[in-house]
């Protein structure tokens, strides 16, 4: 895989920069309101997990090359590292929230499984490459 299907891998994380803003958006005007912070967190972590599958299958599915196992963990690696850069500076320095804040939706023991949306951001490219056997 060459370097324009990294530039491309780029601007799909984009997406995902935009879906999770508008998912924050949803969950804090409509979700939460009606369930409460705790299972809006879970909801809205469940459905930005959905969104990130689905586009990385679009994205997947719509390479004209040839990739290896390897080349979609790099993708993976690359969309989970620059989300964590993103949360963070974004999180911080824009929305002015402190770091125990921010490391605080890592705590899995205390139910917070942003962790999740890391995790399916890493895998999604192998997992998705899988299904479409290719």
């Amino acid at each position: 895989m060459g370097m324009e299907t990294y530039l491309y891998a780029l601007g799909i994380w984009f997406i995902f920069v935009v879906a999770g803003i508008l998912n924050g958006v949803f969950r804090e005007s409509f979700i939460t309101p009606k369930v409460g912070e705790h299972t809006g967190h879970i909801l809205s972590t469940i459905i930005l997990v959905c969104v990130i599958l689905a586009v990385t299958y679009l994205f997947i599915s719509s390479l004209e090359i040839n990739y290896s196992k390897t080349s979609l963990l790099l993708i993976g690696a690359f969309w989970t590292i620059l989300t964590i850069l993103f949360e963070f500076g974004f999180g911080h320095y824009v929305m002015g929230h402190s770091w125990s804040k921010l490391f605080a939706d890592y705590n899995i023991l205390k139910g917070r499984v942003w962790s999740l949306v890391l995790l399916t951001t890493f895998i999604a490219p192998l997992l998705i490459g899988y299904i479409l056997k290719r």
